[in-house]
């Protein structure tokens, strides 16, 4: 596959199944011209609501974007943001024939209120603590029923709201590994050195300092960057390990291969769910059989064009092929 109209065409094959933490991006928005008399706060005139899908759900949404199919597993609360949440899955096409509803959990829903076009703050609802045992079981069997129906690849999104539980966790690799299946993770902190054995491993920077416990790492500092590479494939044995270094690119070892991609220029609007999209690229180029270059390259581009736009996106495909067909 030599041009990005191929590859999509092989995108459009596969199918993905992602489990992790789901949630809904809500924004307020409004116009200011004053402040509050009560306290020294601007005053949002209310113009529009707009509930997006976010977490996981959203990596599920840039499969989609790119023409995949794309399962969703996860818990969420048995209530009215968790019927909403359903709704918009349903509405982007997402099978969400892997979602638990439990009465015992809160739907994650982070609020965003935007005044005169900037985020004047967040609001967020959740449950953090782990699922139970019982939503845990019954996420599994959902789990290996997608699995054993047919499925390239599985990406583990955690957002440390409880889904991905450290037991959840080994029995999905274990699960991936007796099915032949591609297993990519964006891991967070609390489990950061529980995804023994995984395909793809894609942190950031910040999150690499902090699973590894160190306190300084410069992202342009090639040879500390790489011996931080290697003491954290020691640690969790991952097939190949894919940075995100902000705006200094992207980096990618495996298959004794070191890969470095500087950022584009862009015009940067908002990195929300950028790494979903890296995530999502990244995945689909490593089942549809592209070398480690290739799924590097395509992630940074796609990770990259999602910041030029406000808020939470998906990517959109036209753009990314108009992109790739300049650099392949």
């Amino acid at each position: 596959m030599q041009n990005s109209k191929d590859i999509l065409t092989a995108f459009a094959n596969l199918k993905i199944v992602v489990v992790g933490d789901v949630m809904i991006d809500a924004y307020l928005e409004g116009k200011v011209n004053r402040i509050s008399p009560e306290a020294p706060v601007p005053i949002v005139n209310f113009t529009n609501k707009e509930n997006r899908l976010g977490g996981a759900a959203n990596v599920a949404l840039n499969l989609i974007s790119l023409g995949a199919q794309a399962t969703i597993c996860s818990v969420i609360g048995k209530d009215s943001e968790g019927e909403e949440l359903i709704k918009l899955l349903h509405k982007d096409g997402i099978d969400v024939s892997g979602i638990v509803s439990s009465r015992k959990r809160t739907t994650t829903v982070k609020t965003r209120v935007i005044g005169n076009k900037q985020q004047l703050l967040r609001v967020d609802k959740e449950q953090t603590d782990d699922i139970a045992q019982e939503e845990e079981v019954l996420l599994l069997e959902k789990i290996k029923s997608v699995i054993e129906a047919g499925c390239d690849a599985i990406i583990l999104q955690d957002y440390n709201k409880g889904v991905l539980t450290e037991s959840l966790i080994n029995k999905v690799i274990e699960l991936a590994k007796e099915n032949n299946v591609i297993t990519a993770v964006d891991p967070k902190l609390k489990n950061f050195l529980n995804y023994n054995g995984v395909t793809l491993f894609k942190p950031n920077l910040k999150e690499l300092r902090e699973g590894l416990g160190i306190s300084e790492l410069n992202p342009k500092d090639n040879k500390a960057l790489e011996t931080a590479i290697a003491a954290l494939q020691e640690k969790i044995g991952a097939k190949n390990i894919f940075i995100t270094l902000s705006e200094n690119g992207v980096f990618m070892h495996g298959d004794n291969q070191k890969i470095y991609h500087p950022a584009h220029r862009r015009n940067i609007a908002d990195v929300s769910g950028a790494g979903d999209t890296v995530i999502s690229v990244a995945t689909l180029a490593l089942a549809a059989g592209l070398d480690l270059v290739l799924v590097a390259a395509m992630a940074n581009l796609a990770g990259g064009i999602v910041c030029e736009y406000p808020g939470v996106v998906a990517i959109d495909k036209e753009r990314l092929a108009l992109e790739m067909d300049k650099i392949l």
